[in-house]
C-alpha cells in the first residue's frame, strides 16, 4: 500500500480562494476530460433545462467548489450536445455518471438533494482513494475578487512542505482561539492522520495488529492505516471491536480515535452512520 499519493495530496497547495471545478462539455471535449479521471475524479452531470433540475445543478456546483478540486464537476447539455448522452447510453437527464481511471460508473438517475447527492459523491471519493486516484483538479476558473483566509495560511505552509507535525501544531493555535471553528477541526485531524500514516510501514502495521488483536496501539495504527487507503469501514470495525474488549483510557482514547476518523471520512457518509450506530451498541 502506497501513502505517497495521500501525503503529495496534502502537500499540494492550497487551492486559490474562489476557485470553481465546474466545467461545461462538449463532444469534441469529452475525451480530455475522461483522459483527466487518471489523476482525479470527475464526475459528469448530463442535464438539460427541459429537465427542470436547476436546484440539483445548483448544488452539485456548490459540492465540487467545497472539495476544492477533490474532484471535477463537468456539466453536459444533453440538448446541445446529443452526441454525448448517446455515446454514453444515457436515456433520460438528468443523470450523474463518475469517472475514475478511465472507468464510467453510473452514480444516479434523476433529482437528488445536496446532503443525497454528497453522500454519493462522498462514497466515489473512497472509491478513488482506495483505486489510487488521489490528485486534485485544477481549477477551471478563479474568482479575482475573493480573499485568502490568513487563518490558516502557517498550517497550508506546514502542510506544503511535508511537515504535518506543524500543521498540527498550526492548527491546534487556531483551535485555542476558535475552540468551534469547524474548519480548523477538520485540518487539524487530517493532518494529525498524515503525521501517524507518514511514519508508518503499513505491512508491518497491519502484521502486528493481527498478531495482537488487544494491542491498543498496533490496532490504532492499522485503523489509521486502513483509512488512508480508502478502507473505512474496516478501520471502523477495528476500532468499535476493540472498544467492546477493553476499558479504562484505552477504551476512551479509542472511541476519541474512531471520532476522528469518522470527521476525515464525514458525518453523512453511510460508513459513518453504520459505524455510529454499533458505537452506541458497543458503548451501552
Amino acid at each position: 500500500m502506497d501513502l505517497s499519493g495521500i501525503v503529495a495530496a496534502a502537500k499540494a497547495p492550497p487551492p486559490p480562494p474562489g476557485a470553481s471545478y465546474v466545467i461545461e462539455v462538449d463532444a469534441k471535449g469529452l475525451e480530455a476530460v475522461v483522459a483527466l479521471s487518471m489523476k482525479h475524479p470527475v464526475v459528469l452531470e448530463l442535464n438539460s433545462p427541459r429537465a427542470e433540475a436547476t436546484e440539483m445543478s445548483l448544488a452539485l456546483t456548490e459540492l465540487a467548489n467545497e472539495a476544492q478540486g477533490a474532484y471535477l464537476l463537468a456539466r453536459v447539455d444533453v440538448d446541445a450536445e446529443p452526441q454525448v448522452a448517446a455515446a454514453l447510453g444515457i436515456q433520460a437527464v438528468p443523470a450523474v455518471i463518475a469517472v475514475v481511471a478511465g472507468q464510467l460508473a453510473p452514480l444516479w438517475q434523476g433529482t437528488r438533494n445536496k446532503a443525497d447527492a454528497k453522500e454519493y459523491l462522498d462514497q466515489l471519493l473512497q472509491v478513488a482513494a482506495a483505486n489510487g486516484v488521489l490528485g486534485r483538479a485544477e481549477p477551471a476558473s478563479i474568482d479575482a475578487e475573493a480573499a485568502p483566509d490568513p487563518r490558516f495560511a502557517a498550517a497550508d505552509a506546514a502542510l506544503a512542505a511535508g511537515d504535518f507535525d506543524a500543521a498540527v501544531v498550526e492548527f491546534d493555535k487556531l483551535l485555542n482561539n476558535a475552540p468551534n471553528d469547524a474548519e480548523a477541526k477538520a485540518g487539524r485531524v487530517q493532518a494529525a492522520l498524515l503525521a501517524r500514516v507518514t511514519k508508518l510501514d503499513p505491512t508491518q502495521v497491519l502484521a502486528a495488529a493481527l498478531a495482537s488483536e488487544q494491542d491498543v496501539e498496533a490496532q490504532l495504527a492499522a485503523a489509521d492505516v486502513e483509512l488512508s487507503t480508502g478502507a473505512a469501514e474496516l478501520a471502523f470495525a477495528r476500532l468499535i471491536q476493540l472498544i467492546r474488549v477493553s476499558a479504562g483510557e484505552d477504551r476512551e482514547r479509542t472511541r476519541l480515535r474512531l471520532l476522528e476518523l469518522f470527521e476525515i471520512v464525514g458525518g453523512a457518509d453511510p460508513a459513518v452512520l453504520k459505524a455510529r450506530r454499533d458505537l452506541t451498541s458497543a458503548l451501552f
